[in-house]
């Protein structure tokens, strides 16, 4: 039986009555129009001349279309950088690159890789990318640009020079994650990368600026336009007893960065596992039996790196109670480094930490970096907010490609028994003759 799922939670009336949220945070217009004056006179490429922070977090590492997908992660992992740029193959392109690569696509390529032996010829051929990318793996060699996006989470953006603030907000508020900064023309030259996290770093200073926006976000997360904090049935989870490679899996399938890692008798929030996990920890092991190891004892190896790291216990570190502040809860994205954070329901009272054993579990929600850009977007009136439209589009479309044979856009997954597709699955070491191209073109695929 599967230990990977959508958390499902029934709420009861009686606990809706005695967590009711309070009135929403209020701000006034005179407020929000200083905010966002000032919001608009912050370049991306500049210093503020208060915060002296340049809102580009990253250089652009660029690598050529056709290296190997082994190349490109060796890149990421060396260069210790979450996302590399892949240069154009002609110069007759707009842009010098066509795409981007980072973890994501890294945990989509390799939970392909695991359950290529799922797909029919028909499945294959019915997705010419996923077709292509097999071809190339029974040539020997998978380039990286079949691979750029795989994931449908990282769509290249690009913002000119003097792109602002709000210019940024725009962009992540619809669920992007990154933004290249063009240099001024005729420079056909990037000056570098803003992430959302560089953009929600600025803001977390931005409130030394502004003590109004501080006691704006000094209110409790259940008071914001957050309607993730309460989302029972949504919650991307699985429990400790699954596999690496389950995880994996369900990463992939529905479109997600990071998922809860919950115990198996409480099904209480032990922590989470990402596909940066994925890619730091799976890729470089010395056997695919890694891909059969418990998300328990996974989990405990990412907390080991932590403290060897650092000296910080970040373990678990990764939830947030509905009174939590908003400030409190970018402090905790940051701090952790973290895409999103989980949010826990408290204690019904002072007597035992524990709920009661008639409410399962005590996930309630998620708050994301994109989550909270999109409050503030919705405070500088940025028309067609929508967080959640890039992740609804990957649901759908791996819906569409589940329910039908032809017109697939996505990867295309099996929950299948995850030790079988642990024996047929990819080695991730380097050896020779065998890599993970090699690991598609096995006797695992069916012959085209």
């Amino acid at each position: 039986m599967a230990h990977t799922k959508r958390l499902s939670q029934s709420i009861t009336g009686s606990w809706s009555e005695m967590m009711a949220p309070p009135s929403p945070a209020a701000f006034s217009d005179d407020d929000s129009d200083k905010w966002v004056q000032h919001w608009r006179s912050v370049l991306a490429k500049g210093i503020s001349s208060s915060l002296f922070l340049d809102l580009i977090d990253s250089r652009i590492v660029a690598v050529d279309a056709d290296i190997s997908v082994e190349d490109a992660c060796d890149r990421l992992l060396s260069e210790d950088i979450l996302c590399l740029a892949i240069r154009a193959q002609t110069l007759a392109e707009n842009s010098p690159y066509l795409g981007l690569f980072d973890f994501s696509d890294v945990n989509a390529f390799l939970a392909f890789a695991a359950t290529r032996h799922t797909l029919s010829p028909d499945d294959l051929r019915g997705n010419p990318r996923l077709d292509n990318i097999v071809t190339a793996a029974i040539a020997g060699r998978v380039p990286v640009h079949l691979v750029s996006n795989l994931s449908d989470k990282n769509p290249l953006s690009t913002l000119p020079h003097d792109a602002t603030v709000i210019s940024l907000l725009e962009v992540f508020a619809r669920g992007s994650h990154r933004v290249l900064i063009q240099a001024p023309s005729p420079s056909t030259e990037f000056l570098g990368m803003v992430s959302d996290r560089g953009l929600l770093d600025w803001f977390s200073l931005y409130v030394s600026e502004s003590p109004s926006f501080r006691a704006y976000l000094s209110n409790p997360l259940n008071s914001h336009a957050l309607p993730s904090v309460n989302i029972y049935d949504s919650i991307i989870s699985s429990l400790s007893t699954a596999t690496v490679l389950d995880a994996m899996k369900l990463m992939s399938e529905e479109g997600v960065s990071s998922i809860a890692v919950l115990d198996d008798e409480t099904h209480y929030l032990l922590s989470a596992v990402s596909v940066t996990d994925i890619g730091k920890i799976v890729v470089p092991a010395q056997s695919n039996q890694i891909l059969a190891t418990s998300l328990h004892a996974f989990i405990s190896h990412i907390k080991e790196a932590d403290g060897s790291e650092d000296g910080a216990d970040k373990f678990p570190a990764y939830s947030v109670s509905p009174s939590s502040t908003l400030l409190y809860t970018v402090q905790k994205l940051l701090t952790t480094n973290a895409h999103r954070v989980f949010v826990t329901r408290e204690s019904l009272g002072s007597a035992s930490p524990l709920l009661s054993p008639s409410f399962p579990g005590n996930l309630s929600g998620i708050v994301s970096i994109v989550d909270t850009l999109s409050v503030f977007a919705r405070i500088a009136k940025i028309p067609n907010i929508d967080p959640m439209r890039m992740q609804r589009h990957r649901r759908a479309s791996s819906s569409s490609s589940q329910g039908s044979r032809s017109d697939r856009s996505d990867i295309l997954l099996s929950r299948s028994n995850s030790r079988t597709s642990v024996r047929r699955s990819l080695s991730f070491r380097k050896t020779p003759g065998h890599s993970l191209s090699s690991s598609l073109s096995g006797s695992a695929v069916i012959d085209k």
